[in-house]
């Protein structure tokens, strides 16, 4: 998995787990629907942390605690 489908899994994970629709987290986060369809179908390849933090909010979480998964570790090691 490359860094662009990590972030649309870890998001569809968080919907999930919040039981929030796409739609229903673009109102929280402000994040336009069509926005948040890019980034998670990974047409998206740069959301921008603005728009990271955004959705953050909207779970309650960090930057940190999005970012902190064994999925994100595993990119890191393969970027190195």
């Amino acid at each position: 998995m490359n860094t662009y489908q990590t972030v649309g899994v870890r998001i569809l994970m968080l919907c999930e787990k919040n039981h929030l629709t796409v739609n229903g987290l673009a109102n929280l986060s402000a994040v336009p629907p069509s926005t948040l369809k890019n980034v998670i179908n990974g047409v998206s390849k740069n959301p921008g942390i603005v728009t990271i933090k955004k959705l953050c909010d909207a779970f309650g979480m960090t930057l940190g605690e999005f970012f902190s998964t064994p999925e994100f570790d595993a990119l890191e090691q393969e970027i190195k």
